[in-house]
């Protein structure tokens, strides 16, 4: 197996290093986060939960939306053609933009109906102000993912990743000072953390334009940006890619916030808990994501060659590299999940409810980590209309209905809630799985 996939392991190493550190940061900055709101109150958690994880929808189909331009950017990066790598920047700008645009509408007049979807009344003074600071943030989140993108598919995954670390550090001294009201700043408890995340945000986005336009990395890029002509259809092409892969993301975070707004029927404690689980389970998924995504970069090139081998054997590797990650999660969990838990809430009931699930959590980590690898595989062909219709099914048709039956119906409650993650995350992976071959199959003929 090393001779075979040696090499790919170490390609792929090599790029999901810098994007490992960036997902290591924004772990310990989401567990900072939640630390910080939960040991304020658990109040200030339930509602952090309910926001997040609705708000979710929305980031990842921005974000989703911006992923179709590595497997394109990549295909030509491959050739060496700068203008048109700096041409296709520019319309993914002014594409994302108009999307985003009409996401942060909606999420606009969501708002106004806050008060129907069935969420504890006490936590609304807290849930409406948190809710229109995320909504603010959505533009420079669209904006830097554009730029990492590009970087990304150019083989520069370092660059995100320091400037997000950075940000990082600004978010983390933001929290201190803002949810608690240390140096002289005002106590705003969760509007404080709100107000952190958005600046950091907003350093993101303004270093990655300058880097861009102000320094030698962008500068193959910038001629093609400002004065190559677009080709026909090239909006099109951009949005064709994009907007499957957003679709995907935002049912498949469908799934996972309507699971939040389930655990909110079932009361404040059970919502806290839910927030612990979700932010726990990124230990997973920000690892298995990071190499998913380093996998994709060599895979876009491998298909603007036409290699059909080199695909299957960059996902394969990639895809190995996963499972040993999954591994040691799964034991991370199963040793120190009370250590972890308790991190979060000083509310001895919060913490007893999020360590009941702490088994379910360990069960959906396999399907997670397998629909990760292939569903970044599948883009990397840039085959990507069947990932809107595999997370529609699994997530939207099959996921939603199973998580509602167990969680009332089953009368399993929250531990039914986390246990539905395995079902529709598994169906996700096998189809993914499916549709790469078949992709690779198409282009070895």
């Amino acid at each position: 197996m090393l001779s075979t996939y040696g090499q790919y392991y170490r390609s792929i190493g090599r790029l999901a290093l810098p994007l490992f550190i960036g997902q290591l940061g924004n772990i310990a900055v989401a567990f900072a986060d939640n630390i910080m709101v939960g040991q304020y109150s658990t109040e200030a958690l339930a509602s952090a939960s309910f926001v997040n994880n609705f708000f979710n929808i929305a980031i990842f189909a921005c974000v989703g939306f911006t992923y179709g331009l590595t497997p394109l950017i990549g295909a030509v990066f491959a050739s060496g053609e700068s203008d048109r790598i700096g041409r296709m920047v520019r319309v993914g700008l002014r594409v994302n933009t108009a999307f985003t645009v009409l996401l942060s509408l909606i999420m606009l007049a969501v708002y106004f109906n806050l008060d129907r979807m069935g969420q504890p009344g006490h936590l609304m003074p807290l849930i409406k102000p948190y809710y229109l600071i995320v909504l603010a943030g959505m533009l420079p989140v669209m904006l830097f993912n554009v730029l990492a993108q590009w970087s990304y598919a150019i083989n520069n995954t370092g660059l995100p990743t320091w400037i997000v670390l950075g940000a990082n550090v600004v978010n983390v001294a933001g929290n201190y000072m803002l949810i608690y009201g240390h140096f002289g700043a005002p106590e705003l408890g969760l509007t404080g953390a709100g107000i952190s995340t958005l600046t950091a945000r907003l350093l993101c986005a303004a270093a990655m334009f300058a880097v861009f336009f102000g320094t030698r990395i962008g500068a193959p890029f910038r001629h093609g940006f400002r004065r190559g002509a677009a080709e026909s259809g090239e909006n099109m092409l951009i949005a064709r890619t994009g907007f499957p892969v957003s679709m995907q993301m935002t049912f498949e975070t469908a799934s996972f916030s309507g699971s939040a707004i389930m655990a909110g029927w079932l009361g404040a404690i059970p919502l806290a808990a839910f927030q612990i689980v979700a932010v726990s389970g990124m230990l997973g998924f920000c690892l298995y994501y990071s190499i998913g995504a380093a996998m994709a970069i060599p895979l876009s090139h491998a298909s603007g060659r036409g290699d059909a081998v080199a695909m299957r054997r960059i996902a394969y590797g990639g895809y190995h590299m996963i499972l040993a990650c999954m591994v040691v999660v799964c034991v991370v969990f199963l040793s120190f999940g009370h250590v972890i838990m308790s991190f979060f809430s000083s509310d001895v009931a919060v913490v007893a409810a999020a360590m009941a699930v702490i088994v379910p959590i360990v069960l959906y980590q396999l399907g997670d980590a397998t629909q990760i690898a292939f569903a970044n595989a599948l883009r990397g062909t840039s085959h990507v209309l069947p990932m809107l219709y595999i997370a529609f099914v699994s997530y939207i048709v099959i996921g939603l209905p199973v998580t509602y039956a167990l969680g009332f119906p089953a009368g399993l409650g929250l531990f039914g809630i986390v246990l539905s993650f395995s079902v529709c995350l598994m169906i996700a992976a096998v189809l993914y799985l499916i549709f790469f071959l078949r992709a690779t199959r198409i282009i070895k003929k």
